[in-house]
C-alpha cells in the first residue's frame, strides 16, 4: 500500500516496530508480513483540490465564513436538521480580556478614524461602518464589566456522498439552506485534509477559519436542544425522529395527567390514542373511553373490556343524579350540585339567574328527601313543581313523560369495575350526544372520587364540548380537579380551533401537561404555534408530517415522534377500512 503524502509526517511520529534492541527486528503477522500500519489504515484516500475519496466514499470539508449580523435563539437549526449524512465540529477557543480588549480598542480607532475621514470627505456613512463600531463599543463596554466573553469559534461541516455529482447536489443544497438564514460557506479548496482532520473528534483545529464571537452569540450557536424523552417507569409512546430513540413517558409523573390532542382528521389520533391504551391497561391503569364514532369495539372486545352501549332504546342507564354516600357532606354536595347544575342547564337550553337559584333550592331539597337512595330526574320535577317553577318543568317534561322519559329517567345499571370500559354513543341523536359526555364524565367523577385509583379518561370527539358554555364549564372544571383523585383527562379533537379560541378551551389546553400535536393545515397551525409557543421547525413538522407523527409537549420537553404498534397490536387499533373489511 502507497501511503498517502498528507499522512507521512503523522506515521513519521509513530515508533517503528523492531527498532528497539529488545523487540526482535522481524515481525510476523498471522496474515503473513505486513506494514502494522496496513492494518489499522483505510484501504486508501485520494486527495482532490475541493474533496476527498476516501475507501470509494466522496467527502467534502466546509466552514462557515460568514455569520448573520443579529443572532436568535437556535440559529443554527437549520444546520443540525439538515436531512443528509453530515459531520458538523465545532471549535471554541476563549480569548482573554487582557488580550480582547487591545483588539478590540484598536478596531474601534480604525472604524472611528474611517468614518471621520468619510464625513470629512462628504460621502454617507453607511452601516457597513456605524453597526460594527456600535457593536465593538458595545462589546469593549461588557468586557469591561464582566457581562461578556470573547471566543475564537470555528463551525466546520463535513458531507459524504457515493458520488461525485451526489456530493455536489449536496453541497449546493448546504450553501442555499444556510445562506436563507444569512450563513456563508466556503470549501477548504487545497486544505481537504486538513479540513478532514479539523471534523474529526480529535480536539485540533487544524484549519483555523475562527471567527470572534461574545458568549452570548457563542452559546446560541448551540442548536443541540434535548430531544430525549426517557422516563424509567412510563409507556413507549414511539421513535424519536431526530434521533431513532425510543419515546418513554409516565404521564402521571408530570405536574398532571392530562392530556390534549388535536389532529387533523385522517392524521393518526384516534391509532396514537389506542396505542396509549393499550399500553396503560399494562401497567395497570384503569380506562375509561367516550367513543361517539364507535371506534373502540375491535380493542375492547380484545382485552375482554366493558362495552357500554348508550341509546334513546338502550336497556344500559346512567342516572345523572347519582352521588356517593361519602360525598353527602356539605362540601362534596355543594361541588356536586354544582356540576349537575350544568347538566340541567344543558337539557333544558339555559337558565336564568332566577331559575339557577330556584334550581339549586330544588336540588339541595331532593338529596336532603333522597335518604339512603339515588334520587332520579322525576324527584327534581317533583321539587321544582313545588317551587311553582313551571315554566322549567314545561321545558323537562320530555325527559320525565316524553320521548326521551326512558333514557335520563332511570336508575343507573353500569359498572366501571372492568379495567377498561368504552361508553359507545353513537347511536344517540347528535343534539344528545353532547349531554351524554357531560353526564358519564360526571358519571366517572364521582366513581373516582369514591375509589381514587390510577385511571384516565379519554374523551374523543371532544370540540363537541365546547358547542354549549355549559359543558365546556363542567369538563373545564373536571379537568381542573381531576389531579386530586388519580385521574387523567385526555381529550381528542380534530377542530383545534375551537378550542384555542374557546375561553374554557384555552383553560383546559393550560391544565393539560400533555400535549400531542400531529399534522395541522393552515387554518389552524397559527394558532397552535401561538398557544404552544412552537418554533420555526415545529410549526413546518405540523404542517408537513406524515400520518403517525406527533410532536408530544411534555411540561417543557418537545419530542418529535412517530407513533409505532407491535404487529400485534395493530390489526386491534387500526381504523383503515381496507384493513378491518380485508378489501
Amino acid at each position: 500500500m502507497n501511503t498517502p503524502t498528507k499522512l507521512k509526517p503523522l506515521l513519521k511520529k509513530l515508533p517503528k516496530i523492531g527498532s528497539d534492541s529488545n523487540e526482535p527486528k522481524d515481525f510476523t503477522f498471522a496474515y503473513g508480513e505486513q506494514d502494522p500500519m496496513d492494518l489499522i489504515s483505510y484501504a486508501g484516500m485520494k486527495e482532490q483540490p475541493s474533496y476527498l475519496v476516501i475507501d470509494g466514499r466522496f467527502v467534502r470539508t466546509l466552514f462557515i465564513s460568514g455569520y448573520p449580523f443579529v443572532a436568535n435563539s437556535g440559529w443554527l437549526n437549520s444546520l443540525i436538521n439538515f436531512n443528509s449524512n453530515i459531520d458538523i465540529s465545532y471549535h471554541m477557543d476563549q480569548v482573554e480580556a487582557t488580550q480582547a480588549l487591545p483588539k478590540l480598542n484598536r478596531k474601534i480607532t480604525e472604524l472611528e478614524s474611517t468614518k471621520r475621514s468619510m464625513i470629512r470627505a462628504g460621502k454617507i456613512v453607511g452601516p457597513e461602518i456605524t453597526d460594527p463600531l456600535e457593536s465593538a463599543m458595545e462589546l469593549r463596554d461588557k468586557i469591561q464589566r464582566g457581562q461578556e466573553m470573547l471566543f475564537q469559534t470555528s463551525i466546520y461541516v463535513a458531507l459524504s456522498a457515493d458520488s461525485l455529482p451526489e456530493l455536489e447536489k449536496l453541497t449546493k443544497l448546504l450553501e442555499t439552506t444556510l445562506s436563507a438564514r444569512l450563513f456563508f460557506t466556503k470549501v477548504a479548496r487545497y486544505q481537504q485534509v486538513e479540513g478532514l482532520q479539523s471534523v474529526l473528534p480529535r480536539a485540533e483545529d487544524v484549519l483555523s477559519q475562527k471567527r470572534n464571537l461574545d458568549s452570548s452569540s457563542a452559546s446560541l450557536t448551540f442548536p443541540f436542544m434535548s430531544s430525549e424523552l426517557v422516563q424509567e417507569n412510563g409507556i413507549l409512546y414511539g421513535v424519536n425522529k431526530s434521533n431513532n430513540s425510543l419515546v418513554i413517558l409516565d404521564r402521571f409523573s408530570l405536574h398532571n395527567a392530562n392530556s390534549i390532542v388535536f389532529a387533523q382528521s385522517g392524521s393518526g389520533k384516534s391509532y396514537a390514542t389506542k396505542v396509549e391504551i393499550l399500553r396503560q391497561l399494562m401497567q395497570g391503569t384503569s380506562v375509561i373511553v367516550i367513543d361517539p364514532e364507535r371506534e373502540y369495539k375491535l380493542l375492547t372486545d380484545s382485552v375482554n373490556g366493558t362495552y357500554v352501549k348508550l341509546s334513546t332504546n338502550s336497556k344500559q342507564k346512567i342516572n345523572p343524579f347519582d352521588i356517593s354516600t361519602s360525598s353527602k357532606k356539605k362540601r362534596d354536595l355543594s361541588e356536586h350540585i354544582q356540576d349537575v347544575t350544568e347538566i340541567v342547564s344543558l337539557m333544558v337550553e339555559g337558565l336564568n339567574p332566577k331559575e339557577k337559584a330556584a334550581l339549586d333550592k330544588a336540588l339541595l331539597n331532593m338529596y336532603k328527601h333522597a335518604a339512603n337512595k339515588q334520587p332520579l330526574l322525576k324527584d327534581l320535577y317533583h321539587e321544582l313543581k313545588l317551587l311553582e317553577q313551571l315554566k322549567l318543568c314545561e321545558r323537562l317534561e320530555r325527559y320525565i313523560s316524553g320521548s326521551l322519559a326512558n333514557v335520563f329517567n332511570k336508575r343507573s345499571n353500569v359498572s366501571l369495575d372492568n379495567r377498561l370500559v368504552v361508553f359507545d354513543i353513537k347511536d344517540m341523536p347528535e343534539s344528545l350526544r353532547q349531554l351524554m359526555i357531560l353526564i358519564v364524565s360526571n358519571y366517572v367523577q364521582n366513581e373516582v372520587k369514591i375509589n381514587p385509583k390510577k385511571r384516565l379518561l379519554v374523551i374523543d370527539e371532544g370540540w363537541l364540548l365546547l358547542e354549549h358554555e355549559e359543558s365546556a364549564r363542567f369538563i373545564s372544571g373536571l379537568v381542573r380537579r381531576a389531579r386530586k383523585y388519580y385521574l387523567g383527562v385526555s381529550i381528542i379533537s380534530q377542530q383545534a380551533n375551537d378550542f384555542l379560541k374557546n375561553d374554557y378551551g384555552r383553560a383546559i389546553a393550560s391544565q393539560s401537561a400533555l400535549r400531542i400535536l400531529m399534522r395541522q393545515d393552515t387554518t389552524t397551525i397559527k394558532n397552535v404555534v401561538s398557544q404552544f409557543n412552537l418554533s420555526e421547525y415545529e410549526h413546518n413538522f405540523l404542517l408537513t408530517c406524515e400520518k403517525g407523527d406527533a410532536l408530544i409537549i411534555a411540561d417543557k420537553n418537545h419530542v418529535a415522534v412517530k407513533v409505532v404498534a407491535s404487529e400485534k397490536e395493530h390489526p386491534l387499533i387500526t381504523t383503515n377500512p381496507a384493513e378491518i373489511y380485508n378489501l
